[in-house]
């Protein structure tokens, strides 16, 4: 719901329906709802909100109701991705693709698609590598928001928050891992023996470049830290 503290991006990105589907030329509706805002983006450009949406965009801009720029793509019946899984060879591609996590599976093991949690984006399907994902339509005859409610917009935002916290915090993890084995390899290169100036120098060496590595890790720490404080900041 708009409030009337919400920002002019905020309530672009409200009226918009959260398939995070890139067509409108943007990695997510967030940064499309941004440049609605700063004007390098027409408020046209979003085919799964079809020509309400456009409607709805025009509203809050206060501007005049366009058509729906179809060289973006067309409003068409909301589709949800089918796994031919007797071809799935277990590749992951389309689960690193999928911006809510709707897909499940492991290496090596077959996908399923969580079909409720599907917002029909397509962006698992090119990754495919043996091509067994297809896009069924599930809203016959009904497109743009007809096909799509305001409720599952909302939900499809909060799984898209959710997996971008996810990554962020695996990706963090794994920093630490590799941060904490690189203190590790500096201790033990502390306690070797070195016993010629050859041995001394080369020593010397691999200490400044691990210790350059830990600098790196501790930058990006703090970095990541303030960039939630600041996303905090701004919620």
């Amino acid at each position: 719901m708009n409030t009337v503290s919400d920002s002019l991006a905020d309530q672009l990105e409200n009226a918009l329906p959260q398939t995070q589907c890139t067509k409108c030329g943007y990695p997510a509706c967030r940064p499309y709802a941004e440049a609605i805002t700063n004007g390098t983006a027409n408020y046209n450009q979003c085919p799964p909100g079809g020509q309400e949406g456009v409607v709805r965009l025009a509203n809050i801009l206060g501007k005049p109701v366009i058509l729906l720029d179809t060289s973006h793509g067309l409003a068409r019946e909301r589709p949800v991705a089918i796994i031919e899984e007797a071809y799935c060879i277990g590749c992951t591609l389309c689960i690193q693709a999928c911006p809510v996590d709707a897909i499940i599976g492991a290496p090596k093991q077959m996908h399923s698609i969580i079909s409720e949690l599907c917002t029909g984006c397509d962006l698992c399907v090119a990754p495919c590598p043996v091509d067994c994902i297809s896009m069924l339509p599930v809203t016959i005859g009904q497109t743009g928001w007809d096909a799509w409610s305001q409720a599952q917009a909302d939900h499809s935002r909060q799984l898209y928050t959710l997996r971008n916290q996810r990554l962020i915090r695996e990706k963090q993890e794994n920093d630490e891992r590799l941060a904490a084995k690189a203190a590790a390899k500096l201790v033990a290169l502390e306690a070797e023996p070195a016993l010629s100036e050859e041995e001394i120098a080369s020593k010397e060496r691999k200490k400044a470049i691990i210790a350059a590595a830990i600098e790196r890790a501790r930058i990006k720490k703090l970095q990541a830290q303030s960039e939630d404080q600041a996303q905090g900041d701004k919620q």
